[in-house]
């Protein structure tokens, strides 16, 4: 499919990126939900909503957290593409599973729909998200119900390779824990992206 978009830092790639998609002033979800768990300044989350509203883009805020499924699809119905931003993976996982939504963006994006996932909202995409276990906190997640990704790719991806705050969660014995066959892993740094 040419309508998903994988990034590690949305903003730092957004202008290169939006050459891909053929259509201007689209309307996005931003969807914001694994940033409701992270601390402090959530600088990045700005910046990917900047950079975007910047290229003229239409942006609206949006969680899963606490919305039906068929609130869910009715907001699809609604917009061009999403940005699932970045923040906790199995927070966003957890909500995605609480408000049954994964199939119904997987189906949006089947037909059409966009998708940019920037950081959490990468890795979310793929098959799997429990590789990551120790580069997010799994405890942010106690409702969780398996680790089951979106689906909309066969490659996981993990974000931030090379990013000086994720060199310590990288380089201990927890990149040894993928270090085999059995999944298509695809490290990203904060300056490239999949399409």
């Amino acid at each position: 499919m040419n309508n998903i978009f994988l990034t590690s830092s949305l903003q730092t790639v957004a202008r290169d990126l939006v050459k891909k998609i053929d259509k201007q002033a689209l309307k996005f979800l931003f969807i914001v939900t694994a940033s409701e768990v992270e601390e402090g300044d959530k600088w990045w989350l700005d910046a990917d909503r900047d950079v975007l509203r910047n290229v003229g883009y239409k942006l609206e805020d949006y969680t899963v957290t606490g919305k039906t499924r068929a609130e869910v699809v009715s907001k699809l119905k609604e917009t061009d593409g999403i940005i699932m931003a970045g923040g906790n993976t199995f927070y966003l996982l957890q909500e995605l599973q609480k408000s049954e939504s994964i199939e119904p963006i997987k189906k949006f994006v089947e037909n059409g729909g966009i998708y940019i996932g920037s950081s959490a909202g990468s890795i979310v995409a793929g098959p799997d998200i429990y590789p990551v276990r120790y580069l997010d906190a799994l405890e942010k997640a106690p409702e969780i119900k398996g680790y089951r990704g979106i689906g909309l790719t066969d490659i996981l991806v993990l974000p931030h390779w090379g990013s000086e705050s994720f060199k310590e969660r990288y380089m201990s014995e927890r990149l040894e824990q993928n270090y085999n066959t059995d999944r298509k892993i695809v490290l990203l740094n904060d300056y490239q992206y999949l399409a």
